[in-house]
């Protein structure tokens, strides 16, 4: 799919999500890069925001996507890519928990329902591949985010220090779904 294009703002759009593939590689990136900067802004270094390459992100997708390993979804309407979810087993190391590893949404797409779609559907992906529970973790500071898995029943375990983008430290605080089926519907 093309990158997103200005949206009419007289009809809502009608979004789909698919398992994306290496041909979504770029659109992926373009996603991945514009989510990034408009949510981590005042986290993140901004040198490191600045410094995120479309390109170098869509050479990634393209080599993770040919492989298959993860379950990646997206998430579009007619203009193009708004959204992504990856995952798999937790890197926990948690028998039978899945993990998502990224949930991303253009800021135009959010609060509409989108992200709740994209996550229950990367849960039952998971739970096909057999997990039986599910872990999601975000930086301590992302409020809005927080308040999302909390939402969705989410529940957050402690603040953990994980070496973040750029160099610098960020805390991480992982929400978890002991039972995937509340998440999948």
């Amino acid at each position: 799919m093309p990158h997103s294009a200005p949206r009419n703002s007289i009809s809502a759009p009608a979004y789909v999500i698919f398992p994306a593939g290496p041909s979504d590689a770029e659109a992926l990136a373009h996603v991945h890069v514009t989510s990034w900067r408009e949510t981590y802004t005042g986290l993140l270094p901004e040198a490191f925001l600045a410094r995120m390459s479309e390109a170098g992100f869509a050479r990634r997708f393209g080599r993770a996507l040919s492989l298959g390993e993860e379950v990646t979804l997206a998430a579009g309407d007619r203009f193009g890519l708004v959204g992504y979810a990856s995952g798999g087993p937790s890197r926990r190391g948690v028998r039978g928990e899945g993990e998502i590893t990224v949930l991303y949404l253009l800021r135009q797409a959010q609060g509409v329902g989108l992200g709740r779609r994209l996550l229950a559907q990367t849960a039952r992906a998971l739970a096909a591949r057999g997990a039986t529970s599910l872990m999601i973790s975000v930086l301590r500071e992302n409020y809005g985010a927080r308040g999302f898995y909390e939402h969705l029943g989410g529940q957050p375990e402690p603040a953990r220090r994980e070496p973040g983008p750029g160099g610098t430290p960020v805390h991480e605080v992982p929400y978890v779904w002991p039972d995937i089926r509340t998440v999948t519907g």
